[in-house]
């Protein structure tokens, strides 16, 4: 996520880049409860046709990979109950060049 200093400084040396994201589920932890899709704000997850071990629609990625139109906010992991959805940031990955 992309706090308030970041912007700032994205303002002020006139870089305002869209952050992207990687969105990753986990199927087998699912139970297809649709939360990750109603709160994505970039609308990047759709309930699929398969069918998990447990018997649930997972959700799936409208694009594969997502990079152009997830946002990497990170909505979909924190309203998770099941810890079955996470997402990689271009910062997560500046990171491990550091």
């Amino acid at each position: 996520m992309v706090t308030q200093t970041e912007i700032k400084k994205m303002l002020e040396n006139g870089t305002s880049q869209v952050p992207h994201g990687e969105v990753y589920i986990v199927e087998e932890r699912c139970k297809g409860c649709g939360l990750c899709i109603a709160f994505c704000p970039k609308h990047v997850l759709v309930q699929s046709d398969r069918i998990n071990e447990k018997g649930y629609h997972p959700p799936e990625l409208v694009e594969v990979p997502p990079t152009d139109i997830c946002i990497g906010c990170g909505m979909c992991e924190r309203i998770c109950p099941d810890f079955a959805i996470f997402v990689k940031t271009d910062k997560d990955k500046e990171k491990k060049r550091d």
